[in-house]
């Protein structure tokens, strides 16, 4: 059996302490890099009740990472607001902090040098995005104020899991929780988070109706949170059936998943506060409610009873009910009596005016019609054949008794019969003479010169 044993340490070697080897390597720095500048984006950026600053730079792809420090002397003279993925220029000195034997950058300027690679392709995805109408207010839907069933995106080891459950425990009970595991920070987490969306869409559509998702996380660096900057994670989120709530991070932590979200939470708890309505609050709600239902279904009855009642007493005396009927009915009889007596009273006092109208009326159209007989008369008179013979006309006949008006119509030797005013002549024709105007026109006499 053999054993491993450490060789002693020759002679010529020195045995340092941890202390010492610490010290030593941060003198060697100090010296080797006692002044220098560096350039990376902010990453974590925090201040001490001291005043100090502590921040992270990293490079623009996140594949190496320095700690810095900044006194707040050196801090106050720094002429903006130091923030999450700034790109800046930090000049100082590299030391080593003894108390953790960690490598550090003790800042004593810095300066902008951009808006950091990581920020500026988040600008650009967002503006792409919404040019496509992805955060548009108008397509985001309304959270159901009750829901029986809501989905949870998140990873099972996060402590923003934990937080929505103790809300929603606290809140909602009754409601029940389903938990889409997925990785939230990493390589592989864009693809866990869309596929674990799926998953949710798939069983909402298979049968299992739920009312809202919850996509969470708790807070974090810009590149902790990057996953949920991902065009996948924001499509996804867009184009679920069902409606999303995001709670990413802190309040001051803004993601593009938010955007696409129909409803975004400062953070997890919140957004488990926002889906889940209080069980008390809701419970106090309804029983206000149920009291004044009962209260106004009382009154209506009251008044059904009143009305009864006052019906029931009326029903219970029907000879009063029938004596006021009479009694309505004895004086309509006499007003109608009396309006019948006035009316004739009205016309008897009319009657003689109107007996005169009509006299005088019969009077005047009897003159009218007297005068136009007289014209008759006198026109049938003008016009009387007997009063033509008197002034010496006569009407003659042929044998035939026609009458005759033409003298083309007799001939010498005819009889004709002639109508006096007295009496009547019968005469013989010797002689007919016509005017010129009705003789018949003679044929054209030869010409002469055509003998």
């Amino acid at each position: 059996m053999s054993s491993w044993m450490p060789e002693r340490p020759s002679a010529q070697a020195r045995v340092w302490g941890v202390a010492a080897l610490v010290q030593a390597v941060g003198d060697t720095l100090a010296a080797r890099f006692s002044s220098c500048v560096v350039k990376g984006e902010i990453s974590g950026f925090t201040r001490a009740a001291s005043g100090h600053g502590y921040f992270t730079l990293k490079d623009e792809h996140g594949n190496a990472s320095l700690r810095c420090a900044m006194f707040r002397r050196a801090l106050s003279q720094v002429d903006f607001t130091p923030g999450e993925g700034m790109l800046v220029e930090a000049r100082g000195n590299l030391s080593v902090y003894e108390a953790r034997g960690e490598l550090q950058l003790v800042v004593e300027g810095l300066q902008r040098a951009g808006a950091g690679a990581l920020y500026e392709q988040f600008l650009r995805l967002k503006a792409r995005l919404e040019a496509e109408g992805l955060f548009d207010a108008g397509r985001k839907r309304a959270i159901p104020r009750f829901p029986s069933r809501v989905a949870v995106v998140t990873s099972t080891a996060a402590a923003a899991l934990r937080d929505v459950l103790t809300a929603m425990r606290r809140r909602s009970p009754h409601v029940e929780v389903v938990i889409a595991p997925c990785a939230v920070q990493g390589a592989e987490a864009p693809a866990q988070i869309v596929q674990a969306i799926t998953n949710v869409t798939l069983s909402h559509r298979a049968g299992m109706q739920i009312d809202a998702v919850i996509v969470c996380r708790g807070g974090g660096s810009l590149e902790d949170l990057w996953s949920f900057n991902d065009e996948r994670v924001v499509r996804a989120i867009a184009g679920c059936p069902i409606p999303v709530i995001c709670g990413v991070g802190h309040e001051t932590d803004f993601t593009l998943a938010e955007f696409a979200a129909d409803l975004r939470a400062p953070t997890p708890t919140a957004a488990a506060e926002l889906v889940a309505q209080d069980q008390g609050a809701s419970l106090a709600q309804l029983d206000a409610l149920s009291r004044h239902l009962a209260h106004r279904v009382h009154q209506r009855l009251d008044g059904l009873a009143q009305g009864l009642d006052q019906a029931a007493v009326r029903m219970a005396r029907p000879a009063q009910v029938l004596n006021r009927q009479r009694q309505d009915l004895s004086l309509l009889e006499h007003r109608m009596l009396s309006a019948c007596q006035a009316r004739v009273r009205r016309a008897r006092q009319q009657l003689p005016h109107l007996q005169d109208r009509m006299t005088r009326a019969v009077s005047v159209q009897q003159g009218r019609q007297a005068h136009s007989l007289q014209s008759w008369e006198a026109r049938l008179s003008a016009l009387n054949p007997h009063k033509v013979l008197e002034r010496g006309f006569a009407w003659l006949t042929d044998d035939t008794g026609q009458p005759m008006t033409r003298a083309s119509q007799a001939h010498a030797g005819g009889k004709v019969t002639g109508v006096l005013a007295d009496g009547l002549l019968r005469m013989n024709i010797t002689e007919v003479t016509l005017d010129a105007a009705s003789r018949p026109d003679r044929p054209p006499m030869p010409d002469t010169d055509d003998r």
